[in-house]
């Protein structure tokens, strides 16, 4: 954990219809000083709709050879690079042939995302995917984010509902390829 971090808890209920994965997670998450809250929302929101065992948070900012959030086999080996924001296309690469599987979720604007992409070479661009949600929405969930947060997330034919510390909101998430 990085000096001058923030530690937020989350105590998630979860239920993702559409991969049948139903759980009761607590997280703690540390938000780095030059890390915004929509940034740090979009982290969790990511970990929660790729939650899987072995799923974990790297050391974020200050770690340049690990994604936001990844998944380990038994064996330690990455099985799933998930990037958050906007990474550059050298990163999706090392991304992309260091694991089985690799993605990326942002709150930004999708298109200017991906637009720095275009023309480089990135491993198996064709196969990651770039999730976003409805423009807005994250930052309307982090109006409400405290240091101790009860979240409901839900998600259903690619619709997220959430409640955050009592306030609902629903996006759909977008998703389209890096290439």
């Amino acid at each position: 954990m990085a000096a001058g971090a923030t530690i937020h808890t989350f105590e998630v209920s979860l239920a993702d219809v559409d991969r049948g994965v139903y759980d009761d997670v607590t997280l703690r998450v540390a938000r780095h000083p030059s890390e915004t809250d929509a940034y740090m929302l979009t982290r969790v929101l990511a970990y929660l709709l790729e939650f899987d065992e072995g799923i974990a948070f790297s050391e974020g900012i200050s770690s340049t050879d690990e994604p936001a959030v990844l998944v380990r086999d038994l064996t330690g080996t990455i099985t799933a690079w998930i990037e958050v924001g906007a990474p550059d296309a050298a990163r999706l690469h090392y991304g992309s042939k260091l694991s089985g599987r690799a993605v990326v979720y942002t709150h930004r604007d999708p298109a200017k995302v991906a637009a720095p992409w275009a023309g480089k070479k990135i491993h198996r661009a064709e196969s990651i995917l770039l999730h976003s949600f409805d423009p807005g929405f994250v930052d309307a969930l982090v109006t409400d984010l405290g240091r101790r947060n009860t979240m409901t997330v839900s998600v259903t034919e690619r619709h997220l509902y959430v409640d955050l510390n009592g306030t609902s909101l629903e996006s759909d998430i977008h998703t389209r390829s890096a290439e």
